[in-house]
């Protein structure tokens, strides 16, 4: 799931602290490094969906060849993720995953097992959790609207909706480790401890080095 950089406004709670500009060279790190690094996991068919629809071409222009680029459809977050994710499973794949582009250092090996859970039946939804109550994956065997109806997004509250939910609907969920996504100052200056500890991907390791120094 991707905003286009330099189409539409991206990481607006960073702006204060890096401006509007900085902020989407930023992202643009982000999603490029995402993208190499999903390239790599085995077992998959990758694709982008990003928004708007208008930058088609902005985004194919950025992404690797082996990448499928679909926009986004609908009002709100719930209903792209559900179009999306539906779209995908209806393509034909045994199960179809979305993943936030915010959480640069993610470990690849989470998406694999998120994969590896899916197509072997083992779990009908797939919860990557986010330290601050939202979640970085959320994978899928079939389509189940309901999980993302009317979900208060972009607050703590959508973790443990989603899995209240899935309780409800009686799918059997498997609940990924958690990590971070970078949405605040503070959040990248996480990033920038954990990357001065153990490396990181390389656009958006040599853009906090520069910022920090």
């Amino acid at each position: 799931m991707a905003k286009v950089p330099g189409v539409t406004p991206v990481k607006s709670r960073l702006h204060p602290a890096l401006t509007s500009q900085r902020a989407t060279e930023l992202y643009r790190c982000f999603l490029l490094d995402r993208l190499d690094a999903l390239a790599a996991v085995p077992g998959t068919a990758p694709v982008v969906a990003f928004t708007p629809a208008e930058a088609a071409d902005a985004i194919a222009a950025m992404v690797p060849r082996a990448f499928r680029c679909l926009a986004q459809r609908g009002t709100d977050l719930g209903e792209r993720l559900a179009t999306l994710l539906d779209t995908l499973i209806a393509d034909g794949h045994r199960g179809a995953i979305a993943i936030d582009s915010d959480s640069p250092t993610l470990p690849m090996a989470y998406v694999a097992e998120a994969a590896r859970v899916l197509e072997s039946d083992a779990a009908d939804v797939v919860v990557g959790p986010c330290d601050d109550g939202g979640y970085y994956l959320i994978g899928l065997r079939a389509p189940e609207p309901r999980l993302f109806e009317r979900m208060p997004w972009s607050t703590s509250a959508v973790l443990p909706l989603t899995l209240e939910r899935a309780h409800d609907l009686g799918l059997k969920t498997h609940v990924l480790p958690a990590w971070f996504d970078v949405d605040t100052e503070a959040d990248l200056r996480r990033l920038d401890a954990e990357m001065r500890a153990g490396g990181g991907p390389p656009r958006t390791l040599a853009f906090v080095r520069n910022l920090y120094g």
